[in-house]
């Protein structure tokens, strides 16, 4: 049985790719930081690149109740673990 993709907003995309650029990891470290598969991570930064980050999942259906508040989590703990990595390094 295949599992049903994940779902992320644009916004998490956003963040995800701006975490990635300014918080020098790899991309393997960045991704698992964030709790997304590389793969994943990847085709955001280069459609970044190409200045098509904006256009990843417009062709998907809209998110559940249950989903969008799985999102939600998970976009709230990639901002701690930015939070508590900046400390970190202070």
């Amino acid at each position: 049985m295949e599992l049903p993709r994940a779902q992320y907003s644009q916004e998490f995309r956003e963040q995800s790719v701006k975490f990635f650029k300014e918080s020098g990891l790899t991309l393997v470290e960045a991704a698992k930081r964030l709790s997304l598969p590389e793969s994943t991570l990847k085709n955001w930064v280069y459609a970044d690149k190409r200045g098509e980050l904006a256009l990843v999942g417009k062709h998907q259906k809209p998110l559940s109740e249950l989903e969008l508040e799985l999102s939600r989590v998970k976009r709230e703990l990639a901002e701690v673990k930015m939070e508590r990595d900046f400390i970190k390094n202070v």
